[in-house]
């Protein structure tokens, strides 16, 4: 059991939300959604324990197990893999580790002996004898094989590492999970096994995310942080989505027909208060009146950016071919031997097991890397915009303001116009003149959206462009690239967004190389 109590939480002078009367219930998924900024992964962190609430309490049961994803990908480096998927169950880790030190010892005394017994019958209460074949299946269910099972953390790679730390938060079946942006740097067909994994867990789960269709596939309740407080609706994300959207119109109508009473009322008191023989319906009216309410729209902290992409030129016959691309990397084959042509208005979703591999093909593309051989033919009337997961090189050490970055990355000169886009962008006032070395993850990305709509191009890249972005700007990007009249290349762990755009899927899976023209369902039923 979870349950939180008049729970409020006030930061830098803000209060993020109160009064949060809240229960979690054992076999339930929650998703937790909201502005950036709203307070969902401090809510998260409250919950943990790792922050301190202004006001209110926590209340967890003692014998309850709590699990939380770690975010830090090098706190673990100096630990072999299968350990830091065992360390997700500490008690367990520490039994190991004293039972280690006690059987070591050449002469055990009677009190350590004693100890010892304890131990292992606790060890076993928790099913420590299977513990680590427990956890090397889940491992491998996770793709990380056994060759890699007894390598330090740090000799993985960072894909790697993303996945060990998912199986460390799943290790043992904890019963309360808390995860923060699970979903962030995983492929989709992982994050197609988690979508099963935790419908089939009688776990409490709580989950903060911006992937709309893992929302919709693991949620039974949604956690909504807005309007300064946190209010919870059963149903998954597009069913909390279009109850609030009928919420808002019923209000609204109510509230346009309350209006036109009043008025009407207020017409009647004006016209017949002095007339002796309707003075009585007038003062009757008056009563009325004074009890007719207009319900009060909330202000929202969710916020919409613009985004549309206009191409200054339509693409001609050709958009791209590419040939037998080969790239290897430290002595591994990222690219073997890859060739597709693309047409006017393809908009094709890659996809595959290594996203190191299509990162890799984007910078080839984009001639900010090489290919070792083999060859790529953009079409005369191209003209191109990318978007990179890594976009570090445009922001650090960079001393611009919002404004100068702008106008250094566009043909705009007046400043009305650079704010007016950067308004759109949701960068308003004194905010168009922070310095872009300082902005948030989600700020970057906007910016390089705004990039590309500025460039005109007819042919945007976007590699994981829906990363550190909020549903809001995801939903507005995902629209825009639906409307986009040239053709976009991209890959994206959110399934909506790949399922909504792309008509054409290429998978660059070492082995499994496949380029279909059809949605990523449709793909995915094949597989």
């Amino acid at each position: 059991m979870l349950e939180t109590i008049d729970l409020e939480l006030q930061f830098g002078g803000r209060t993020l939300f109160k009064h949060a009367d809240l229960k979690f219930t054992p076999g339930n998924c929650y998703g937790i959604i909201g502005a950036n900024g709203a307070g969902k992964s401090t809510f998260l962190k409250i919950l943990s324990g790792d922050v301190e609430a202004t006001s209110g309490r926590v209340v967890k049961s003692e014998t309850d197990r709590m699990s939380v994803l770690k975010q830090d990908h090098y706190a673990f480096d100096d630990v072999t893999v299968l350990r830091c998927v065992l360390m997700g169950n500490q008690e367990l880790c520490d039994i190991m580790d004293e039972k280690e030190i006690l059987y070591a010892k050449d002469n055990m005394t009677d009190a350590e002996g004693i100890r010892l017994c304890e131990l292992e019958d606790r060890f076993m209460e928790i099913d420590g004898w299977s513990a680590e074949s427990n956890a090397e299946i889940l491992l491998n269910d996770l793709g990380i094989t056994g060759e890699y099972h007894y390598m330090l953390m740090k000799d993985i790679p960072g894909s790697m590492k993303v996945k060990v730390l998912l199986a460390q938060a799943l290790f043992g079946n904890p019963d309360i999970l808390l995860m923060d942006e699970p979903t962030n740097n995983l492929d989709l067909a992982t994050i197609s096994w988690l979508e099963e994994y935790i419908i089939n867990l009688d776990s409490i789960v709580l989950v903060v995310s911006h992937d709309r269709h893992f929302l919709n596939k693991i949620c039974t309740y949604t956690v909504d942080v807005d309007f300064g407080k946190i209010t919870m609706l059963s149903g998954n994300y597009d069913f909390w989505y279009s109850y609030t959207q009928l919420r808002q119109r019923q209000i609204k109508e109510q509230n346009k027909k309350a209006e036109q009473k009043i008025r009407e009322m207020q017409e009647f008191i004006s016209r017949f208060s002095a007339n002796a023989s309707k003075s009585k319906q007038a003062t009757s009216r008056k009563k009325i009146l004074e009890n007719i309410n207009i319900e009060e729209m909330p202000v929202s902290s969710r916020k919409f950016p613009y985004v549309a992409f206009k191409p200054d030129r339509n693409i001609g016959n050709e958009l791209l071919t590419v040939e037998n691309l080969t790239k290897m990397y430290d002595g591994k084959k990222i690219l073997d031997d890859v060739s597709f042509t693309l047409h006017p208005g393809d908009k094709v979703a890659f996809v595959g097991s290594d996203p190191i591999a299509i990162t890799t093909l984007f910078n080839i593309l984009f001639e900010e890397d090489t290919a070792d051989s083999g060859s790529f033919k953009w079409g005369v009337t191209t003209t191109r915009s990318y978007v990179p997961a890594d976009n570090s090189a445009f922001f650090e050490d960079c001393p611009d303001t919002l404004v100068d970055w702008i106008r250094r990355h566009s043909t705009l000169t007046f400043e009305s116009d650079v704010r007016a886009i950067l308004g759109r962008m949701l960068f308003s006032g004194d905010e168009v003149n922070k310095k872009v070395s300082v902005l948030s993850g989600g700020e970057k990305v906007r910016c390089m959206l705004c990039k590309a709509m500025l460039s005109g191009a007819n042919v945007i890249l976007l590699d994981e462009p829906t990363n550190h972005l909020d549903l809001e700007s995801i939903e507005e990007l995902n629209d825009a690239l639906i409307r986009f009249e040239g053709s976009v290349l991209f890959t994206s762990a959110d399934h909506q967004f790949v399922q909504t755009i792309a008509n054409r899927i290429i998978d660059l899976t070492p082995g499994q190389f496949a380029d279909k023209q059809m949605t990523y369902d449709e793909y995915l039923e094949l597989n």
